[in-house]
């Protein structure tokens, strides 16, 4: 007997000849509901945040709030070994000299900033991400050098494989595949 494979679905990929094409079923896909889905260019296109319905990102509050982390604990450190650590009088300044510790406040600042930035992308954008199922498709492969996709996935309420087949077809989609994780 031969043996069944266990294969789990992950969803569907269409490909779209240009980004006006893509932007256009973006919309669409957006308005018939579904939820887990994404778009995949060799270049960001204008307008598809908007297309796809995506709110701002949280990560410029999240920033923000690590910047003035950053610029306070800077503040304080100077503070605290000027005044409170080691409070010595040199050139006859006074012991919380605070223009003096603008530089370093901003440099504090930044340097908070960088960081939160950099690690608040990764933690967004679920990276690093070694392995995901698209990467299975041959034509997937060119979504980096100039081909245009939808990918929906199995996770979404809407789903079901005709049906969404079906859709992608109507609204325009090519090299239309399952995919398998």
């Amino acid at each position: 007997m031969a043996e069944q494979k266990n294969s789990k679905l992950f969803g569907v990929l269409a490909e779209f000849a240009n980004p006006g094409d893509l932007l256009k079923a973006a919309e669409k896909v957006r308005d018939k509901g579904y939820k887990k889905w994404d778009t995949h260019s060799p270049f960001p296109v204008h307008g598809m945040d908007r297309a796809m319905g995506l709110k701002d990102s949280k990560l410029g509050i999240f920033v923000f709030i690590c910047s003035m982390t950053g610029m306070l604990s800077a503040f304080y450190l100077q503070y605290w070994s000027s005044k409170i650590a080691y409070p010595l009088v040199i050139a006859g300044k006074p012991f919380n000299d605070y223009p003096s510790f603008g530089i370093w406040t901003f440099e504090g600042a930044i340097l908070f900033a960088a960081f939160s930035a950099l690690l608040g992308m990764f933690a967004l954008n679920k990276l690093p991400l070694l392995y995901h199922a698209l990467f299975s498709s041959k034509n997937f492969l060119r979504f980096s050098n100039d081909a245009f996709f939808i990918s929906i996935e199995a996770k979404d309420p809407q789903f079901n494989a005709k049906e969404t087949r079906r859709f992608l077809e109507e609204i325009g989609g090519k090299n239309i595949e399952v995919i398998e994780e």
